[in-house]
């Protein structure tokens, strides 16, 4: 494990007070009561404002290709599980090569971004992410010529990213970085291959309240997966707050030959661990 550096708060704040930015924008003057209430509604919904800071000048393709799975109303905003699943070719001169997940309402609305290539096989993901309130899902691929897609689902979850905690769980920070990686199905040379990845990891949000102290618990997290297998790239993920405590990660790869499959993370404290597995031998 690599060295621990200092825990570094400011993204997040700086990553809220933009949003909040972004969304507390004047509306534009618009004549008549009806276009004054659409207006009106449209100043108040997250999704413009987080398209024009994400994807700015770009046009968004409604997609009903990307699947999206996750419960219409879960028991906590701090486990709602989700999942998407693309179809669309995985060639090497088409694919899906990044799909952004944004949970609307969020203080921090960009959960992660996924990154594949056609060794992937199939762009899907099954994890489990944060709802502070209810809100919409947007998921937003981008295609290897450029082309952006978008579909969206609502979940209704609260709680999620702050709240009160009792304090630091020196167990939960003892095995942070811990991994569980496995195999779903027998190897088949050439086949699309099913992964599963467990960690360890407490995922602090850095807007939880200490609540023998009042002051908000540094915030700690995951913020890079990356999943090789052979050697060659399968899956990164840039991965923020709004990804659940013990992170599950379900992935797809192509398993051309016998091989190594190998994890790498990394937290926002610098430190880095890894887990490796043996497919076909």
């Amino acid at each position: 494990m690599e060295h621990r550096r200092g825990r570094s708060r400011w993204v997040l704040v700086f990553s809220s007070l933009a949003t909040m930015a972004l969304l507390g924008g004047a509306p534009r003057a618009l004549g008549g009561q009806a276009n004054q209430a659409k207006e009106s509604n449209e100043a108040q919904a997250p999704w413009p404002a987080l398209q024009q800071a994400y994807f700015a000048g770009r046009r968004l393709e409604p997609a009903p290709f990307i699947h999206l799975t996750a419960p219409a109303r879960a028991a906590s905003g701090e486990q709602v599980p989700f999942a998407f699943s693309i179809d669309h070719p995985m060639t090497a001169d088409r694919f899906i090569k990044s799909v952004t997940v944004l949970v609307d309402a969020n203080p921090v609305p960009l959960t992660a971004v996924f990154h594949f290539t056609p060794d992937s096989g199939k762009a899907a993901i099954s994890t489990r992410i944060r709802f502070e309130s209810d809100s919409p899902i947007h998921v937003v691929a981008e295609a290897s010529d450029g082309k952006l897609y978008v579909n969206s689902i609502a979940v209704k979850a609260s709680g999620g990213c702050g709240g009160t905690t009792t304090g630091d769980d020196p167990a939960a920070l003892a095995a942070a970085g811990t991994m569980k990686l496995a195999l779903d199905g027998p190897f088949q040379r050439g086949a699309l291959h099913h992964a599963r990845l467990l960690i360890r990891h407490p995922m602090y949000t850095g807007l939880q309240r200490n609540l023998h102290t009042n002051g908000f618990r540094p915030a700690f997290f995951i913020n890079k997966i990356e999943v090789s297998y052979g050697g060659k790239p399968v899956l990164t993920a840039d991965t923020s707050i709004g990804i659940s405590e013990n992170p599950a990660l379900a992935f797809s790869f192509i398993a051309a030959q016998a091989g190594a499959l190998q994890v790498v993370i990394h937290d926002n404290e610098g430190a880095t661990f890894r887990q490796s597995i043996d497919v076909g031998s």
